[in-house]
């Protein structure tokens, strides 16, 4: 297929694939992604069909089963509720399977699996070999197990993916969510968070240092600058600086840092504007390593401080605190949750008071393969975040929690941008990750960091960054637009008044 480039600049060119337009970038910000980086997967799923499935069905079986013919509407009612899961994994499966590409603007190469990977397993190498692609799933399981190589760069081969790996639901994927992510999203107790943040936050401060690099934030960070690649400290204070700007922290204030993890933005808050904060973790490492930073920042420990306890036992009654900010911690609350999580915020907030949440999710408009990764998540790196949702299901919670909303930055660029850097600072400690914790901790990782840099780049999943204070009457809303950074633009051509 012929490739013509139309048009070029420093960030951004138009390649033609036959009679379509995909534009490729150029900006050392980010993981540029190759044409077939840019290929659209499979999203179809239509929810009155598996509705007509599940009800139709039945009434079929009913009528031409011996024994349950005879039965009325009862004897439907059962068959209804005795077919319908396994009618809807079979629909699952299927439209995964045989559903077409959003578009097809790019064409894939169609090149042999084995140009991509090296299976060492007889049993799946018998499988999967030559233009029998491998289903995801199945994929990253073996990769972790030594079974299977990638033959070259992990990013470099997943940007690739859709040309080798195939993205269907598996036996494996449906097991997952109804023995583990289901009851966990129905239950999510203290004792469930505490063991799930625990067994994860207190594996290493190494561990996590050999990719979070020496500020130890383990949310996104936010490029200011398109002509040259910031360092990963440099978008972490930009993003540090613009959460601070945005809660318009004085030195009167008492800020309320929730899920802070290493301290960082609350040793920030407290060094550069000197207000009172409390952060809280459920992380032990991560409550030493905080209270360490801020006294090595020479800020007043009586000032500053980080508690480890669940976000269910914060310290302070009706509007103890002036300011909230809560960085990706809301999405380990769970959907059973939120809706009590945002109303204890509200609580906690004093009525002039605002509240900074950053929480990432996954887009409405999903493809199998958005699925697919959050499943991939959920298991291996973030046990119990399962309300990474929409924006529009964040932004309903929280109005109907008594907040109104100021701002919303949208942040998935860079988070691609943050996550491709923990990328490289990790394969650059893989002898040390190897040594101490083991090779199959360096895959999974690396396998984690390499596919959400791609994930988070094309809106599989974003992060949002949501500016809020309590929908009263009586707030000062004006007063806030000093800080309303989306309003206030440079123009990039000069403005003449239309008279």
């Amino acid at each position: 297929m012929a490739q013509s480039v139309l048009s070029s600049s420093a960030a951004a060119s138009t390649v033609c694939m036959s009679s379509y337009a995909v534009r490729v970038t150029n900006t050392p910000a980010i993981k540029n992604a190759p044409l077939t980086g840019l290929a659209e997967g499979n999203g179809y799923f239509s929810n009155r069909h598996l509705a007509a499935l599940v009800l139709i069905v039945p009434w079929i079986l009913k009528r031409i089963l011996p024994v349950v013919n005879r039965g009325g509407f009862k004897t439907y009612i059962f068959m209804v509720l005795v077919t319908g899961l396994p009618i809807t994994v079979a629909y699952w499966t299927a439209m995964s399977i045989y559903g077409p590409r959003k578009n097809q603007k790019v064409v894939l190469p169609g090149r042999s699996i084995e140009e991509y990977i090296t299976i060492h397993d007889d049993e799946l190498k018998a499988k999967y070999h030559g233009k029998e692609k491998i289903p995801m799933q199945i994929f990253h399981d073996a990769y972790f197990e030594g079974k299977i190589d990638f033959n070259g760069d992990v990013l470099e081969v997943m940007e690739q993916r859709h040309d080798w790996a195939k993205m269907v639901f598996t036996p494996e994927l449906f097991k997952y969510v109804f023995t583990q992510l289901v009851p966990e999203v129905i239950v999510h107790s203290k004792s469930q968070d505490e063991e799930q943040v625990r067994g994860h936050y207190d594996r290493g401060d190494d561990f996590y240092e050999w990719f979070l690099g020496p500020r130890m934030v383990y949310t996104s960070g936010i490029v200011k600058d398109l002509t040259v690649e910031e360092s990963l400290e440099q978008l972490q204070d930009n993003k540090l600086t613009v959460v601070c700007e945005k809660l318009e922290l004085t030195p009167e204030d008492r800020l309320l840092d929730v899920g802070c993890g290493w301290g960082t933005l609350s040793a920030f808050a407290a060094k550069n504007y000197g207000c009172e904060v409390t952060g809280i973790t459920l992380g032990r490492n991560q409550t030493k390593f905080g209270n360490d930073r801020i006294a090595a920042n020479g800020c007043d420990t009586n000032k500053a401080r980080i508690l480890c306890m669940d976000y269910r036992d914060i310290p302070g009654g009706n509007g103890a605190y002036t300011k909230i900010v809560s960085l990706e911690m809301a999405e380990h609350v769970g959907i059973r949750r939120y809706g009590a999580f945002m109303r204890q915020m509200y609580d906690l907030l004093d009525d002039d008071g605002i509240f900074v949440l950053q929480v990432a999710g996954i887009r409405p408009h999903w493809q199998y393969e958005d699925l697919i990764w959050g499943i991939f998540m959920n298991k291996y790196i973030f046990p119990g975040a399962d309300a990474s949702c929409s924006l529009g299901w964040v932004v309903n919670q929280v109005e109907a929690a008594g907040f109104e909303v100021k701002n919303i930055d949208v942040l998935g660029v860079h988070y691609s941008a943050t996550i491709w850097r923990w990328y490289k600072n990790w394969i650059s400690n893989r002898e040390k990750v190897v040594e101490k914790y083991g090779e199959r901790w360096y895959r999974i990782w690396v396998f984690f960091l390499a596919y959400s840099t791609i994930i988070s780049r094309q809106g599989s999943a974003s992060v949002f960054q949501l500016t809020l204070h309590k929908n009263l009457n009586a707030y000062p809303r004006i007063l806030g637009m000093p800080s309303h950074a989306s309003i206030h633009v440079t123009p990039r051509v000069e403005i003449s008044p239309v008279v």
